[in-house]
């Protein structure tokens, strides 16, 4: 019979080693979040969102040869004090150097599930067997798995466009990167549990 002590000490062991394995977990959980890998493509799709920051990483892009043109996507129903997002997108993309390389997607769904449903009508019929996506940092483990799923027979890669104002790897620093980290890993739960079986 081993001795009260011994089962004691193992027993704190076992604690200390899974709290540890849960620390490390928790630490690069904010990494997984992120996939960072532009590949060449026939075509560029800027999700909706983040127009700061989404559009000019595509555009970046774009300058760097990954593909001969882009999509924005821009969400139809949209309105800004007044003035439709369509209507300020279509001016955004008159005035920029590649506008000849650049046209607008409407986008009529929330969802980013939707989007890739409305991405695909805007992409009928048109060279884009290899599109990259352009989307918020956070947000792309997410958007490369649904594109996935949803345009099935295409190939996909993505390119992250950061904000440090909005997320950073290191989630648990700053407020907003913690409550942008436990959002979309709860959207990613989501997906993977539930809107990818529907």
């Amino acid at each position: 019979m081993r001795p009260a002590g011994f089962t004691k000490r193992r027993r704190n062991a076992l604690i200390a080693a899974g709290l540890l394995l849960l620390f490390g977990l928790a630490a690069n959980a904010g990494r997984v979040l992120v996939v960072n890998d532009p590949q060449k493509a026939d075509v560029i799709v800027v999700l909706a969102g983040e127009t700061d920051r989404r559009p000019a990483r595509a555009l970046e892009l774009l300058s760097q040869g990954y593909a001969p043109r882009a999509v924005i996507d821009v969400p139809a129903a949209a309105r800004i004090y007044g003035i439709s997002q369509t209507e300020l997108a279509r001016k955004y993309i008159e005035q920029l150097p590649q506008a000849a390389s650049i046209e607008m997607c409407p986008i009529w769904g929330l969802s980013t599930r939707d989007e890739a449903r409305d991405v695909e009508t805007c992409l009928r019929g048109r060279e884009a067997h290899r599109i990259l996506i352009v989307t918020s940092d956070f947000h792309t483990r997410r958007a490369l798995a649904i594109f996935r799923h949803e345009m099935r027979g295409k190939v996909f890669s993505v390119a992250a466009a950061e904000d440090a104002s909005q997320y950073g790897t290191r989630w648990w620093a700053h407020r907003q990167w913690a409550k942008t980290f436990l959002d979309e890993w709860l959207r990613l739960f989501w997906w993977n549990t539930i809107d990818r079986w529907r």
